[in-house]
């Protein structure tokens, strides 16, 4: 029997495009989502500033969306949402292509934060991306602290 579900970055893609329209607009894809683990592109195209480098505003959004990439892939979205609570962005180097995010978790620390939440209707996680050039470059480095809540708690 053929699985009919479309792919998890499809899903990802989709859900940008109406739940975080500028995003959608900025040109963010999720290109790669498995539980565990997301990757997020953006085009420099359109998100230049001044100086002729992506803006700093673009490298901060292609790092946080994989926050919710990667709650939609690991854990069940009728049960929980995700929410960031705090990010710190690095700056390395300035990005004059398009970038790539990338992010992951742990199986066990998916399995933490859902007994977590199921136990106190929340649970914050530390999620770290690093984001790269076309060069494989570090052009930014984040650390976010997220908040997976169950809904109607």
């Amino acid at each position: 029997m053929a699985n009919d579900a479309p792919a998890l970055n499809e899903v990802v893609n989709s859900a940008l495009e109406f739940t975080i329209p500028i995003a959608h607009k900025m040109g963010v894809q999720a290109e790669e989502v498995r539980p565990g683990y997301a990757a997020t592109t953006v085009p420099i195209e359109g998100n230049g500033n001044h100086f002729g480098v992506m803006y700093a505003g673009v490298l901060f959004t292609v790092a946080e969306i994989l926050g919710g990439a990667i709650a939609i892939s690991s854990f069940d979205t009728a049960k929980y949402f995700p929410l960031v609570k705090d990010l710190h962005v690095f700056f390395r180097k300035p990005a004059a292509t398009d970038v790539r995010a990338e992010a992951s978790l742990s199986e066990e620390e998916i399995a933490r934060i859902a007994e977590e939440a199921d136990a106190k209707g929340k649970a914050d996680f530390i999620l770290k991306a690093t984001v790269t050039d076309a060069n494989g470059v570090v052009v930014a480095e984040t650390e976010g602290l997220y908040q997976l809540r169950t809904h109607g708690k």
